[in-house]
């Protein structure tokens, strides 16, 4: 059956690069419906190689921002701390989407081709932390902290592809899909109801990585040269997973040589890489327009200019009275290549359910778009169910920048960690969320607003099965609706 498919596809390849070739060089020999034919499946190609590319892309664009351009927040194989949460500010240096303002952040970017990255893991003495580790796909493969080996500590060895030798005893092996890999350190910065940034951030001091040749106290080997193509965008302060580049045709050099640096693995080698080959999408093959038709070209750009805008306004999961709830495979999406590159878009390296659920409000319970012209109120029967020393929160973001909102009192998100947060007489919590301050009095429950579109992101970390169960069961738990205040 295998060999039978195989064999249907590559007779499909060879009809679509005939008449792709015929549709272009001699317009005569054809006729225009099959030139129109031929531009809608070419469209209809590029739209799903971009679909499955763009989270490739934007960790390409990620990565150079972070690591190795010119303006590098870390080199590769050491750990980008920032200096407090995620403000606006910071967002926009990092080019980090949706962030997580309960936590200060680290990022880093490993290079695993020569070697073993050997990462420490600290005691937090029960603060809450972990350690995602995602491949250049955006899979969340593994985890260090939190839920996934607790609080006490470790080390690890990041084991790249194609090592085979052996790690040292009391080193634990991960093994890593792609030779490069990105680290995302989250470290609580509240403490009994207080902001304790400083403690916080010395806890991710102690997050820290070296080559297994330092570990054993050998001379590192030589790095190497990291000479990568910038990624142009039309838009420098909008963040990478935008996609929108100076020269729309980009994506597609950046998608081969990305794929090529870290191949995706081995069954969509197999089975998903040859329908791109029309598009001249190929394994251990550089990406060359020379080499293609102007009508591919041309629905290639045009594909290319589309896939950032589109992907962020295109419904997944669950929707379920103005909630987008995601699917059970959001943070690891293995081929639901949709959902994997919307969440690229919008909520780059979201976490697994496991360790942390989300879900997104960008709509009113009327199916309105949320609008800071307008007044809402969310009412939480009961807090979002969790393990200590996790936390859960509802955080506010502008969907023109996905970035947090800046604010007369400076305030991003209500949670666990808001100990002045006013409880009604039945135990319930009502969210004012709006531009204008409501008054003194609701005050402590108020989510300052944009002027424009935004929405609202909820989140547990360390989640009761209670909660994630509300990814594939909406009845499991009472999930609040946003409504309008008339």
């Amino acid at each position: 059956m295998f060999a039978y498919a195989k064999t249907i596809l590559s007779l499909a390849t060879a009809f679509a690069l005939s008449l792709n070739a015929a549709a272009l060089s001699s317009e005569k020999q054809v006729s225009q419906i099959q030139i129109d034919n031929a531009k809608k499946w070419l469209s209809s190609l590029a739209l799903q190689a971009a679909t499955w590319g763009a989270p490739i892309v934007t960790m390409y664009s990620l990565r150079y921002h972070d690591a190795v351009g010119p303006n590098a927040k870390a080199a590769p194989n050491t750990i980008w701390r920032m200096e407090d949460i995620s403000t606006p500010e910071l967002s926009k240096q990092s080019g980090y989407v949706t962030p997580n303002v309960n936590v200060v952040y680290g990022f880093g970017f490993m290079d695993l081709r020569q070697e073993p990255i050997i990462l420490h893991a600290p005691d937090s003495n029960n603060r809450y932390y972990m350690i995602q580790i995602v491949d250049m796909w955006t899979n969340a493969f593994a985890y260090v902290g939190g839920k996934a080996t607790g609080y006490k500590g470790g080390t690890y060895g990041l084991v790249g592809p194609n090592w085979k030798g052996l790690l040292p005893a009391g080193v634990k092996r991960i093994n890593c899909p792609t030779p490069w890999i990105l680290l995302q350190p989250r470290v609580h910065i509240y403490k009994n109801g207080a902001i304790d940034l400083t403690g916080a951030k010395q806890l991710l001091n102690k997050i820290t990585t070296q080559g297994l040749s330092q570990f054993l106290g050998k001379a590192p080997p030589p790095l190497p040269q990291y000479d990568y193509p910038s990624p142009e965008q039309k838009n420098p302060e909008l963040p990478v997973s935008v996609l929108q580049f100076k020269d729309p045709l980009q994506f597609w050099r950046l998608l081969s040589k990305a794929l090529n640096e870290n191949p995706p693995p081995q069954d969509q080698i197999s089975a998903l890489l040859p329908l791109f080959k029309p598009l001249g999408i190929e394994l251990n093959k550089a990406w060359d327009p020379a080499q293609l038709p102007k009508l591919t070209l041309d629905v290639m750009k045009d594909t290319a200019e589309q896939i950032g805008s589109l992907l962020s306004h295109l419904p997944f999961g669950t929707i379920y009275h103005g909630a987008f709830l995601p699917p059970p495979s959001i943070g690891n999406a293995g081929s639901d290549y949709l959902t994997r590159a919307i969440v690229a878009r919008v909520g780059l390296t979201a976490n697994t359910p496991f360790e942390s659920v989300y879900w997104m409000y960008a709509l009113d319970s009327d199916g309105n778009p949320l609008t800071g012209q307008n007044r809402y109120t969310l009412t939480l029967e009961a807090p979002i169910p969790y393990y200590e020393p996790g936390f859960w929160s509802i955080t506010l973001y502008d969907a023109e920048n996905n970035y947090t909102v800046p604010n007369p009192i400076n305030r991003y998100m209500l949670g666990s960690d808001t100990p002045e947060l006013k409880k009604n007489k039945d135990g319930s919590i009502t969210f004012y969320i709006q531009k204008l301050n409501p008054g003194k009095d609701k005050e402590s429950n108020w989510l300052p607003a944009p002027e424009g579109a935004f929405y609202l992101i909820p989140r547990s970390y360390a989640p009761k099965p209670e909660t994630i169960r509300i990814l594939t069961d909406v009845n499991s738990w009472k999930i609040p609706v946003v409504e309008r205040v008339k």
